[in-house]
């Protein structure tokens, strides 16, 4: 499952998926975009923001995402993830805290890190939906650290697209 949101996301990132045809772009809210991808192995849905604020000394860097998908076949929902942008620190523990809510990520695939299980999804994307803005904090191969403000303005009108899109409502 998380290696078919890693293509996703290579997609994304590149524009390749843009001009696909199996992508529909659901709605965007705000600072959200809820998107719904048809393939071969069925519908994933899924919605993303960029940071309203990125902290730094970082002379180069990639795009920063923070994603939340659903993928039914997989019976996987909710799964949030952060692509910094970066290739992260070997063993480096990013961090997302929502108010006060802090949650350790653990960097898995090169720029891209998840939580460490589904109920810790769960619990995130509860909070997401009733937090101002989420903070991201973590470390590169280099040893920059990065702070990444998002915010969940529109988060709740994104989520209950992909909600829907993937019949979970």
């Amino acid at each position: 499952m998380r290696y078919i949101i890693i293509c996703l996301l290579t997609f994304l990132t590149t524009g390749a998926l843009a001009a696909d045809s199996n992508l529909d772009i659901l709605g965007t809210y705000d600072n959200w975009t809820a998107y719904v991808y048809k393939g071969a192995d069925g519908k994933t849905c899924y919605m993303a923001t960029e940071p309203i604020k990125k902290q730094g000394k970082y002379k180069i860097r990639d795009d920063v995402f923070l994603f939340v998908t659903h993928h039914p076949t997989e019976k996987s929902f909710d799964v949030v993830n952060v692509m910094a942008g970066y290739t992260y620190r070997k063993g480096s523990k990013p961090t997302l805290t929502i108010d006060k809510n802090k949650t350790v990520f653990l960097a898995s695939h090169a720029d891209t890190a998840w939580t460490q299980d589904s109920d810790t999804d769960t619990k995130l994307v509860a909070q997401m939906k009733k937090g101002a803005t989420a903070v991201l904090k973590g470390t590169s191969a280099r040893g920059t650290l990065t702070t990444d403000t998002f915010s969940m303005k529109g988060f709740s009108k994104a989520y209950h697209d992909i909600q829907k899109a993937c019949g979970r409502e």
